[in-house]
């Protein structure tokens, strides 16, 4: 694949991120509606000049609630993926710098999660509390630092072994110093990649989780939620429907892009 797609691939991805970002910040400064107003009198109103984007069965604004919606997964998936980053990267650096029985232990505990597919342990953790967001954001961070912790344990071990690793630690340089020059710079392309990746993977969880209803509850705006609210009236209103899934199409398209493109 010649570097022009490559590039090519990053800038679709990059501004398609920066649309959907626009409007999911911009949309409050510019209309200002309540996502969770009702207008039972406008309900399922197409798309015109007093409802852009139409309304739902319950007379709610869809470009308030789809702005609302993507909101939200910005920022779950924005929180899982920093708190995965750090405590995955962390302990995978720590793993591959002690090795021993730090290492087998780290690694046990990332072998026991593994063996439970991710969602399934995402449903476990959120069916105990169903709507809470802060136990979403834990679960699905608890599922999405394993696999930073297995990256970051892999390059962190081959920077380690480097030569240029061993030539610093001969001449002095400390701890800190080798992890900078060495280390955290082999690290930032995978993670980059792993971290567009995990964003597009939350986002998934949080509106699979809606979709089955364990995941937040009415009258919050969430993408899956919005489907399932949606889905008996694709018939009469398929305009309604399929803005919450071109959108969650566009936001996972869009960081896969980018993802592809810094791994390459």
């Amino acid at each position: 694949m010649s570097v022009g797609v490559l590039r090519g691939g990053r800038l679709v991805g990059a501004l398609l991120l920066a649309g959907l970002l626009a409007f999911a910040f911009g949309e409050p400064l510019v209309g200002g509606v309540d996502p969770a107003a009702q207008d039972l009198e406008a309900a399922l109103v197409p798309p015109g000049a007093e409802y852009l984007l139409g309304t739902d069965p319950f007379g709610r604004s869809m470009l308030a609630r789809l702005a609302a919606a993507l909101r939200l997964s910005l920022l779950v998936a924005g929180a899982c993926v920093g708190t995965a980053l750090v405590l995955g990267a962390g302990l995978g650096v720590l793993a591959a710098w002690r090795g021993g029985w730090t290492d087998r232990v780290l690694s046990t505990v990332v072998n026991l999660l593994l063996a439970l597919p991710g969602l399934v342990l995402i449903l476990l953790v959120a069916a105990l509390a169903p709507g809470s967001l802060a136990v979403l954001y834990g679960a699905i961070a608890l599922v999405l630092w394993v696999e930073y912790f297995r990256v970051a344990r892999a390059v962190a071990a081959g920077a380690i072994r480097s030569p240029a690793m061993e030539a610093s630690r001969l001449l002095g340089f400390g701890v800190g110093y080798r992890l900078r020059r060495h280390v955290l710079p082999a690290l930032a392309p995978p993670l980059l990649a792993q971290g567009a990746f995990g964003a597009a993977t939350a986002v998934m969880a949080l509106a699979s989780l809606g979709f089955v209803s364990v995941g937040l509850q009415p009258p919050t705006a969430e993408l899956g939620l919005m489907m399932v609210e949606l889905f008996p009236y694709y018939r009469a209103a398929p305009w309604a429907l399929a803005q919450p899934v071109l959108a969650l199409s566009l936001f996972v398209l869009a960081l896969h892009l980018l993802a592809g493109s810094t791994r390459r």
